[in-house]
């Protein structure tokens, strides 16, 4: 979704200035259009040529802006140009600004010449972020709707403080501005509460031995991320994510390894939800008996007995109130779309989203997806290969559509 995009990153002064490197050279790459205004305080930390040289653009700084040598205002121009603008690291000194409006640098006065959404996500030490004063700037400014925050994390800051203050990491950033290239900031899902489930489940026959599949829940984890930035409440169950990869700090998550224990928490989570979204490969079959120590080699069986593990889905259908929505994924080889009708119908299912696994660079593991979307009275959409989250985006603009 980034190709021939356009966006503008501001930087402020922080340490964490040196993350945008990542940022710029990965949007580079996708062959999007990046342009950068730095603060004075920015360039103390990260040189403008840096920036330049990733960016493939000139960067633009307060002199810039003070000189008339400009066909029309800077500010005006650069506004106008950018689909999206992130700013990061967001100062405290520039939260404030923005939350009352004030412009007196070419970054601030270019935030209120423009109209696209904005990106914020803020760098500081933990003093400085937990001060009245800075709190209630950014309670003022997430009440804007223009306005999309990435708070910050916790861990090791530059001061060597153990507390909050982090900013969000480049993938994190990435993966906002994607969403918000699609959405334009709306937030269609604003007052939904989306349970979603994630990854493959294991079923052990002893402590290091398990049935499983090659599911690593980047799908599921898409659908969260996307939920979120379009305003929904999203809860996460998930089986272990491979590799491992930050949440947003609002995403409840519950980690689970066995489909015992995600019914365990769905059925604690369901009542809560407007929608559910069935991504996770369950097991079907688990071994008949578990063995608490490690079994050696020569005890294995030659056959080794299983029995069902029970259907999640149907078990919820049956608990399903009017205003709830179900929706499956059916992960199949060869011709995916009459196998999903057929669950749809068996499952009593709102929707379903049919994709293969038997071909190269999508379905499990991969960073890129394609599916046939079902609807409950016959809807159809067909979704050529793309990146998880815009399919994800794809997915809910199909759903907000076709579940009236």
């Amino acid at each position: 979704m980034f190709q021939g995009r356009r966006i503008l990153l501001g930087i402020g002064g922080g340490i964490a200035a040196y993350k945008l490197c990542e940022v710029i050279s990965t949007l580079g790459k996708a062959k999007a259009e990046v342009k950068v205004v730095m603060t004075q305080q920015g360039t103390q930390f990260i040189t403008p040529l840096t920036l330049a040289t990733l960016s493939r653009h000139r960067v633009y700084t307060d002199q810039d802006f003070w000189q008339a040598d400009h066909h029309r205002p800077l500010h005006i121009e650069l506004g106008e140009w950018a689909e999206v603008l992130a700013i990061a690291p967001l100062t405290a000194n520039t939260l404030g600004k923005l939350a009352h409006g004030l412009a007196d640098n070419l970054l601030t006065n270019t935030v209120l010449a423009s109209a696209c959404p904005v990106l914020l996500a803020p760098a500081m030490n933990t003093e400085m972020w937990q001060q009245v004063p800075v709190q209630r700037n950014w309670q003022t400014i997430q009440r804007i709707p223009r306005y999309h925050s990435l708070a910050p994390g916790e861990g090791i800051l530059a001061c060597d403080r153990q507390g909050t203050g982090r900013m969000a990491e480049p993938a994190e950033i990435l993966t906002a501005l994607e969403s918000l290239l699609w959405t334009q900031g709306k937030q269609d899902l604003a007052g939904k509460c989306l349970l979603i489930t994630a990854g493959g489940t294991r079923e052990y026959l002893d402590p290091v031995r398990f049935l499983g599949n090659p599911s690593t829940g980047k799908m599921g984890v898409a659908l969260a991320q996307a939920a979120l930035m379009r305003g929904a409440t999203v809860t996460l169950i998930h089986a272990p994510l491979i590799p491992p990869v930050p949440l947003h700090r609002d995403i409840k998550t519950f980690p689970i390894e066995t489909a015992r224990e995600m019914q365990q928490a769905l059925l604690q989570e369901f009542p809560q939800a407007d929608w559910l979204l069935m991504a996770a490969a369950v097991g079907d079959m688990k071994p008949q008996k578990y063995s608490p120590v490690k079994l050696p080699k020569a005890e294995l069986p030659a056959q080794l007995p299983l029995t069902f593990v029970p259907d999640l889905l149907m078990e919820l259908e049956s608990r399903k109130q009017p205003h709830q929505k179900l929706i499956g994924f059916a992960a199949q080889t060869g011709n995916i779309v009459q196998p999903a009708w057929e669950k749809l119908k068996r499952k009593n299912l709102d929707a379903i989203v049919a994709n293969p696994v038997d071909q190269t660079g999508v379905g499990f593991g991969t960073d890129q997806n394609q599916a046939v979307f079902l609807g409950k009275t016959g809807e159809k959409q067909e979704v050529g290969r793309c990146s998880k989250l815009e399919l994800a985006h794809r997915l809910f603009d199909f759903l907000l559509e076709n579940l009236s």
